[in-house]
Order: C-alpha cells, then structure tokens, then sequence
C-alpha cells in the first residue's frame, strides 16, 4: 500500500506544470549592454518590480557589445526554463537587417512575453528658425537637395534611422551628420552649425521649455504628455514614420506556456503599479505593459520596416 501511494506521488509530481514550482530560485534578466544606459535603468527598475511579484531574486547581468547581439544571442541558447529572461531593446529588430550576421532569430530563437517601455525622439530646430513645421521642413531641404544637413547621436542609432525614414517618406535628400550624443547635435543647431537635430526627449523637452529649440514633431504613436503641443510625425503630414525606442521581456523558444503565462501576468500586474511608472516616467521611459501578443506584433511591424531603412539607406554593417 506505501509503495503504491509513493508511486502515486511520484507521478503526480512529475505531471504537475512548471508554473505550480515556477520560480523556485533566483532568475537572470539580461541586459545586452553596458551599465548605466537607457537599457540598463529600466532593466532595473523592472527588476526589483518583478522581484517583488514573484517572491525571488531578479539579477541583471549586464553583457554588452556588438550593438547588444552579444547577450541577444546568449538568451536564444541559454536553457528555456523561465530562468534566464531577455531585456530586449529596439535594436533586437534593426540588428538583423544592420548587420551581416547575427547570432539569433529574432522570431524563431525566442519567446515574447511582455511589450514594457518605449521612449521617442523629438526633431527640432532652433528657435530663431524659420522653419516652423515639419512641412516647411521637406520644403527646404528639396530646395537644397544634398546639402540640408541634421545631427543625431549617432550613425545606427535611433535618431539616425528616424532622419533616414522621413528621407524614404518625403523623397528629400539630407545629410546625416553623426555626434557623439544628443547634448553635441542639440549644441551644433543652437550654434548655427546644422538646421535640424534629431534627438532623445531627455535632451529636447529642457531646451524647448527654455525656449532654446522648437519641437517640430515627436516620433511617436502619440503626443508626448511633456510637449503636448508638439505633433506626431503622423499628424505633421508623414505617414507610416511612427518610431519608438523600447524594450521588451523575451525568453528562449521553448520556455514553457504555463511559465509565459506566470511571467506575462506578473508583467502586466507591475505595468498597473503607480510608482513604476512615476519612476520611468522620471527616467524619460512610458510604459505599455502589453502582453506577449503585443510584443509579437511589434516585432512583426518593426523587423520589415527597419529592413527597408537600412536597406535603401545602404546602412549594413559588417
């Protein structure tokens, strides 16, 4: 009779789901890039949240380099047990268009489980410009095909492909001129060097409500609650040019439905906290809290659309 109730237990412990155990020791979220970036602080910040919703540790370990597909690609083979989570940023759909080769799938090597934050950027002229709209924008630079410059960031960041995107759109011919960050390319259109800057919002809303830049348009869905009278790109006569930074929560293909499932409900749960959201907020992020649908979705719309940029822009990496 012991023997055969201990077998009964055996099999109903083997039969129970993973999510009835799930997560029974600390879990790893991985940050594709240095500490200290945007990546970085929202990945903390979400850390400690889920920490608290599940009842057990959440680590970030930080693995940068090769523009985050270092660690992206160490999630696609880590273990699909629930305890090794992505943080994955925008660049997870531009990289495999970007460069000639990645080390993941992006739709094969991974499971979606929450679409988290997003941020925009913000194109702007100084204030003793003329131009005064996105219009009047296209306008001058089709008067001065190939000599109407703007700065962002960077070469492959998102600002750069925003000002190649609106080149695709419009037909006009600008050129790129890379910085080093946002502060540099917001200076070089307060000193006269360029016309127009593409540039994150943390640099932007202090210079527009110090009346030192004026906000032509934000790259969002939607208008951005600090600059409310700023348009969207859609809403300034660009269509189909929405762009938004954002990170998101994968896990590796094959992580149990149940485990998703655990993960996806706390997300969701965290994405309804007010002092997440103030603190992201604070930290220049909104936050969607989608769930692995929305994600999947996001995925499916960015990927060809960044392969288009990067394509016609001739921007491959080697």
């Amino acid at each position: 009779m012991l023997r055969w109730l201990a077998a009964a237990l055996a099999l109903a412990w083997a039969a129970a789901p993973a999510f009835a155990l799930y997560p029974e020791r600390p879990i790893t979220l991985l940050v594709p890039f240095a500490p200290g970036g945007a990546n970085d602080i929202v990945g903390r910040i979400v850390a400690d949240a889920l920490s608290e919703a599940l009842g057990q540790p959440v680590v970030i370990e930080n693995r940068g380099g090769a523009g985050g597909n270092i660690g992206m690609g160490l999630v696609a083979r880590a273990r699909p047990d629930g305890y090794t989570l992505l943080l994955a940023p925008s660049s997870f759909v531009v990289n495999p268009s970007l460069y000639k080769t990645v080390p993941y799938d992006p739709v094969k090597d991974f499971a979606p489980i929450s679409d988290l934050t997003y941020f925009v950027v913000a194109i702007t002229v100084t204030t003793g410009s003329d131009i005064d709209t996105v219009g009047k924008l296209v306008t001058r630079a089709k008067e001065k095909p190939g000599t109407f410059s703007y700065g962002t960031p960077g070469a492959g960041t998102l600002p750069h492909l925003v000002g190649e995107l609106i080149k695709l759109r419009t037909g006009i011919d600008m050129v790129h001129v890379p910085y080093a960050g946002a502060g540099p390319a917001a200076q070089a259109v307060l000193g006269g060097t360029l016309p127009v800057a593409i540039i994150s919002l943390s640099v932007a809303i202090p210079l527009i409500d110090g009346s030192r830049l004026r906000g032509l348009a934000v790259t969002g869905r939607e208008r951005w609650p600090e600059l409310p009278n700023v348009p969207t790109l859609q809403e300034a006569g660009i269509p189909n040019a929405t762009s938004e930074s954002w990170q998101g929560i994968l896990a590796p293909a094959g992580t149990p439905p149940d485990i998703i499932e655990r993960l996806a409900k706390a997300f969701t749960e965290i994405a309804q906290r007010p002092d997440v959201r103030d603190r992201l907020r604070k930290a220049g992020f909104g936050l969607t809290g989608g769930g692995p649908d929305a994600l999947r979705a996001r995925i499916a719309e960015e990927l060809p659309r960044w392969k288009e940029v990067v394509e016609k822009a001739g921007l491959k990496r080697d």
